[in-house]
């Protein structure tokens, strides 16, 4: 068996993806309230009990909201790095000591039989990271809430079988819209949020590589500055100008704000 993967939400409403292996079930994330995490466990038949772990890529709210009430209540340990641990410590309510644990970016560790590989990328909080899970020779990856993805993620995050990668906002939506001037220039910054253009762009490189991403689920899409159907349909059309074809050389699908994904199984 590899992995089965699922987006329970993505966006800035709240954040939490699930993956698990044979043995080991985790969250990434847990940007919502926890009734409504335990209750999106629930439509897609998964068991808040068999969650070995919460994975936090960095310290927004929309990340970690829920977290601490579902360490509390079903005694799960919170995985993070060191600054991250301090920025979300007093946002979070009392954790148990054996249940606060830390990992080194850039240092592969596991959690039971899930190898997990954390990395740094680029967005304004004190040290956020994507995360690659390798599970019998299949491989997952996660890289949202970032403002550009340099060759040192792009090599992590090359030969994926499901990549999870940000299609934030159309950027001529986003330069008309109603956000305040300084807020559309963090968005659009190095630190801020990936483009549909960008996310297209990025896809299209992966797949120029020796080790081609072969599922792609489009994460973080805008309520304010973004359409389903316009993320999708940029990156389909950067990808045809590539001759790369949905469907037949790799898979698009889309994450979304307020209910949960389609349910990946990924076996090599």
């Amino acid at each position: 068996m590899g992995f089965t993967f699922c987006s329970l939400a993505s966006g800035s409403s709240g954040n939490c993806q699930y993956i698990e292996s044979a043995n080991t079930g985790l969250l990434i994330d847990a940007g919502l309230s926890g009734k409504k995490i335990y209750q999106s466990m629930e439509a897609i038949g998964k068991d808040m009990k068999n969650i070995r772990g919460i994975l936090i890529t960095h310290e927004h709210n929309d990340h970690i909201k829920g977290v601490g009430i579902l360490s509390r209540r079903f005694n799960i340990p919170i995985y993070a790095n060191n600054n991250t641990w301090k920025e979300m410590k007093n946002k979070i309510g009392k954790i148990d000591e054996e249940n606060i644990r830390y990992f080194q970016t850039g240092e592969a560790f596991f959690i039971e039989d899930i190898k997990i590989k954390p990395y740094s990328i680029s967005h304004d909080a004190i040290d956020p990271v994507g995360f690659s899970f390798y599970h019998d020779d299949a491989k997952v990856s996660i890289v949202t809430d970032t403002g550009y993805v340099p060759d040192t993620v792009k090599n992590e995050i090359q030969g994926s079988d499901l990549l999870m990668l940000e299609a934030n906002h159309d950027v001529e939506m986003l330069k008309m819209g109603r956000y305040p001037w300084y807020l559309k220039k963090r968005v659009m910054s190095d630190q801020g949020h990936l483009s549909n253009e960008t996310a297209g762009e990025i896809i299209a490189e992966l797949m120029e590589l020796n080790m081609p991403v072969k599922n792609i689920l489009l994460g973080h899409l805008s309520k304010e500055n973004n359409f389903p159907e316009l993320a999708f349909e940029t990156v389909k059309n950067i990808l045809a100008s590539k001759d790369i074809k949905i469907g037949l050389d790799i898979h698009i699908d889309l994450t979304y704000r307020d209910q949960v994904s389609s349910v990946y199984n990924i076996k090599k």
